[in-house]
Formats: structure tokens, sequence, C-alpha cells
């Protein structure tokens, strides 16, 4: 591969850790000291003002899971021409979703050899990594929304002096009272926890949804939803919950759209 002779490239990386973005950079310029790192984008808005603004570069690294949600929804808001190297975490299973939709990845933590191999196959495959950019997103994004909803994993609370694994499967709802975040598991337990609702609406599986600005619910948690006047919705459980849950007008059509999925 150290005979490849290639051209000079324009690198954008996307990725809201910045120390892992200045040890990628500092590896694509240790590869190849050519290359130019156009710049460092840290989130979703980020990245579509960027691009909407500028012309997209020859290569981009993007992380997939980023702090406003999923690198993927970029490409809902501009069209994305420049062929994408994700750079990802994910165990055997999710990568599923870069495979069946050929995109490219390369695995966290970096690796010298990974990315030489990513940049090569860049250089042979980089029309391929272009065709139908949308639609290999579109495939990746319900694939990995299977993975979250097979392994909806756990999340971790501190409980006085310890901490609590509690598995998504096991939660019936979050709310917000008070400024306060509550978890309330299907058996009745109550646990007070350190993430905001915005946060929480990251983690959860496909199975969550925010019916409004006070709840998240797990759609296992619900038993029935009924017309609410005016054009409101009112959602009852199938567990001893004392809070009415009203959805508004605005919101009742996302709320049975997502209930019917």
């Amino acid at each position: 591969m150290s005979g490849l002779k290639l051209l000079k490239m324009k690198v954008v990386i996307i990725e809201d850790e910045r120390l892992v973005a200045d040890n990628l950079a500092s590896l694509l310029k240790e590869i190849r000291p050519e290359i130019e790192i156009e710049c460092i984008l840290e989130s979703v808005e980020e990245s579509i003002e960027y691009f909407q603004e500028h012309r997209q570069p020859d290569l981009i690294f993007s992380d997939i899971q980023l702090g406003d949600g999923l690198s993927f929804e970029i490409s809902k808001h501009i069209e994305v021409t420049a062929p994408v190297i994700f750079c990802t975490a994910f165990d055997d299973y999710a990568l599923e979703a870069f495979r069946a939709s050929g995109i490219a990845y390369v695995l966290k933590p970096f690796r010298i050899e990974s990315l030489e191999n990513a940049i090569f196959k860049f250089e042979q495959l980089k029309v391929h990594l272009t065709e139908n950019m949308a639609h290999q997103y579109e495939i990746a994004l319900l694939t990995l929304s299977k993975y979250r909803l097979k392994d909806s994993g756990t999340l971790m609370i501190r409980y006085r002096d310890r901490f609590l694994p509690i598995s998504f499967d096991s939660i019936a709802l979050f709310y917000i009272e008070h400024e306060i975040i509550y978890l309330y598991t299907h058996n009745g337990k109550s646990y007070i926890i350190s993430e905001t609702l915005e946060e929480l609406e990251k983690k959860v599986g496909i199975d969550f949804f925010r019916v409004n600005r006070q709840f998240i619910l797990n759609r296992n948690a619900i038993r029935d939803i009924v017309d609410y006047f005016p054009r409101r919705l009112k959602i009852n459980l199938n567990l001893a919950f004392d809070k009415e849950i009203i959805v508004s007008k605005e919101k009742r059509k996302k709320v049975l759209d997502w209930m019917h999925e």
C-alpha cells in the first residue's frame, strides 16, 4: 500500500469528543502529511450549518452518535455528496447496519492500519461510496433502530450509596416534575435520575417516545389512548400511576403514528 501515490485530499472530521477528533486528525496526518483537515465539527446542527455554507470536502470521517443525534440525520437536511467513512465503537451485531448498506467504516479506538485501509478503499471505491448515499443511510438507520430495539441496554442510576443498572425493558416511563427527572418502572418503583429528558430521548430505543414536554413513555406501558377534547389525546397506562398524561393536538398525529409502527 505504501507504493500507492494518493492525490492531495481535503478532509472534514465530525466528532463530538475533541480529544478523539484531534487523535484522528493526528493519525491521518501521520499516514499522509498532505491531507488537509478543513475543520472539525461537533454536532449534527453544526455540520448542517457548515455544509450549507461551504463546499463539501474530498472525504468525511464521521462519528455515528453525536451529542444531538445520529450523524445520519445530516443527510435529511442537506445532500451529502462527499464520501463518508464512519467511525464507530459498535460491536459485530450493530456493524450489520453498515455491511447491509455498503457504508464504509473504521472501528474505534483508531489504528494506523485500519485508517490506511480506509483511505486506500476510498481511493479505489470513491464513486461507489457516494452512490445512493441517502438510500444507504436509510438502510443503516433502519438496521441500527432494530439493533437498539433488540439490545435495549441498561441505564446506570445512582441509588443511595451505590449504582444500579436498570434495563430499558423494565422502564415504563420517564417524567419531569418540579425540575426533577424521575424514572418509573413497570413494577411501580420510582428513582430520581440526573439525565435530562433531552438526553434520555437520545439513549432510549424506538419503543420510547416523548409524548409531551413532561413524559417519555414506553409503548409497552400504554393500556389505551382516548380522544380528549378538543382534538387532544389522553393516555392511560396499564400500571398504577396517579398523573394525567395529555397529548396536545399538535403532537397527536406523531404519537398515533408511533403507536402504529
